[in-house]
């Protein structure tokens, strides 16, 4: 999943962006990408980081990859941009009697970008190559649920087939899918992009086709240059009711959020979303009135490596919640953030608040600040491991460097000592979801979650069960990973989520991440386009944006 690993954006201080200001408002430049005109008429232009990976649906578990699969893609299901409610988009249906056996239909006249035809065969061969082991996916954790993922997927050795038992294909519009576990709220799971279909080329030609994706969605991709841009066009073979209003969309690449933002003011881009922190108490009166801040899916978190041995025993626990109580979250919302985040008490997000899920207080008082408590708790935790902390992110882009200061600024206040916590900065995003892929985290470092789909399920399980795609911490508790198994088998939703909260509350009871705060979705856009908008997941729904 892009959770945590889709990290969303962030950058420097307000005074280096005064400085960007005076330097790139004339060149039009990205802070080392992006900037400048010359996109083409009717052409959307907007801000963008180069992803982690090559796109690809089963392999891209962050924002910025996953902005251009939610472009180029349409799955069985699609999140309503409103609501966020699941709707088919190429199944025509999804049924099943007894939540664990299901036949999917899909509907006639679907094609990739390149004219061929979607099939069901297009949707078997994509879980079945997302799902095996050889392939190294990470998203493959999404087909767990199907019968023999174990027999494509095993936690050691070589895989003991190539494809999952689970899946057949019955005729080109119909295959059906046998899970291994009775999961009633599956059909909902299905708008994420892992389930994407994927066409011929994708497996005759892996390489060409990573260079240039071809997908289902209302965009096709025209071209990639790695620092520069991503450029985008219609899909003149789409299918879906909701095909763009506009010709395409320029995804320009930035290093440094507050140039995005000067290259908007300066009508260089078109939509920046989620604007640098020390332009949030402007931006509106910046832009004109240009300017969205509306609740999100999305938490902002920082995480420990529970696989080294210093953050493992009950000793351990103790501090994280002690270094978890020292942080006057009101604060550093209030001064950084304007009106664009909350104060976190719990793991998941209000959003859930219409499908249910979201539990205000759940976090208890390990979430309140409290720095005499905070300073008791981390003495009878046998102090910080080496005497200090430190606090770790890429800082690129948007605020990081912010609030992490502030965040340990507190803690040193707490605890009363000057270089308790001190920022450890990594130059790039690359760099840094690398560093937690390698497990070299020794400290607290920075996740973040935005959600797939609207259930609670999506922000427990892909981050806290045992070997979940995005659990960077390596966080494992078999008590915690029964109550989500538990859940998923549940016969009903108010089940399901009643299991789902038992098990939060075991992992909030050991603290592999502390809660910071529920995020807003912000975006800035230009006077040249009109129809803007963010989903509840935060991204701009492109295809509504007219270019005047």
């Amino acid at each position: 999943m892009r959770g945590a690993t889709r990290v969303t954006w962030t950058g420097r201080s307000l005074a280096a962006a005064v400085v960007v200001v005076l330097t790139a408002t004339g060149c039009g430049g990205g802070g080392g990408g992006g900037g400048g005109g010359g996109s083409a008429s009717g052409v959307v232009r907007a801000f963008w980081t180069d992803p982690q990976h090559p796109v690809e649906p089963a392999n891209t578990n962050e924002v910025q990859g996953g902005k251009v699969l939610d472009m180029a893609f349409r799955g069985l299901k699609k999140y309503n941009p409103v609501s966020g409610k699941a709707e088919n988009a190429v199944a025509q249906s999804i049924d099943s009697s007894d939540q664990r056996n299901f036949t999917v239909k899909i509907k006639k006249g679907w094609k990739f970008s390149d004219g061929t035809p979607v099939t069901a065969k297009s949707f078997v061969d994509a879980w079945n190559y997302g799902a095996l082991v050889t392939n190294k996916q990470v998203n493959s954790y999404f087909f767990q649920y199907i019968d023999g993922y174990g027999d494509v997927h095993p936690e050691k050795g070589k895989p003991k087939a190539k494809t999952m038992s689970g899946l057949k294909v019955k005729d080109n519009h119909t295959f059906t899918v046998k899970l291994n576990q009775k999961f009633s709220l599956w059909p909902d799971t299905l708008g994420y992009s892992a389930y994407a279909p994927l066409p011929k080329r994708f497996f005759t030609d892996h390489e060409g086709w990573l260079k240039k994706p071809v997908g289902d969605g209302p965009y096709r991709v025209d071209s990639y240059t790695k620092g520069q841009s991503m450029k985008l066009s219609r899909n003149p073979h789409y299918a879906g009711p909701d095909k763009p209003k506009n010709k395409g969309v320029e995804l320009k690449v930035y290093t440094d959020q507050n140039t995005g933002y000067t290259d908007l003011q300066a009508g260089n881009l078109d939509v920046v979303d989620e604007l640098p922190a020390g332009q949030l108490k402007n931006a509106k009166r910046d832009l004109g009135g240009r300017y969205i801040n509306q609740p999100a899916g999305i938490t902002q978190t920082v995480s420990f490596p529970m696989y080294d041995k210093r953050w493992q025993g009950k000793k351990a626990v103790l501090v994280r919640r002690g270094l978890s109580m020292a942080i006057d979250r009101k604060k550093v919302t209030e001064k950084i953030y304007h009106g664009t985040r909350e104060p976190a008490t719990d793991l998941t997000s209000p959003v859930l608040k219409a499908a249910g899920g979201y539990k205000a207080g759940l976090c208890g008082d390990t979430c309140t600040y409290n720095p005499k408590r905070a300073k008791q708790l981390v003495e009878q935790g046998g102090g910080l491991p080496g005497g200090r902390i430190k606090l770790t992110s890429n800082v690129d882009t948007g605020s990081h460097r912010q609030w992490m200061e502030a965040v340990c600024n507190s803690i040193n206040d707490s605890l009363g000592k000057n270089d308790a916590c001190a920022v450890d900065p990594v130059p790039t995003f690359a760099e840094f979801r690398n560093n937690i892929s390698q497990k070299k985290m020794t400290g607290m470092f920075r996740t973040g979650w935005q959600m797939d789909y609207p259930l609670i399920q999506n922000f427990i399980q892909p981050i806290f069960y045992t070997d979940a795609s995005s659990n960077d911490s390596h966080f494992s508790d078999p008590a915690a990973d029964k109550l989500m198994d538990k859940a998923n088998s549940s016969p009903d939703k108010k089940t399901a989520i009643k299991n789902f909260q038992q098990a939060e509350k075991l992992i909030l009871k050991q603290l592999p991440a502390i809660p910071l705060w529920y995020q807003n979705g912000n975006a800035g856009y230009s006077d040249r386009v009109s129809g803007v908008k963010l989903n509840p997941f935060s991204v701009p729904v492109f295809t509504d944006i007219k270019v005047k």
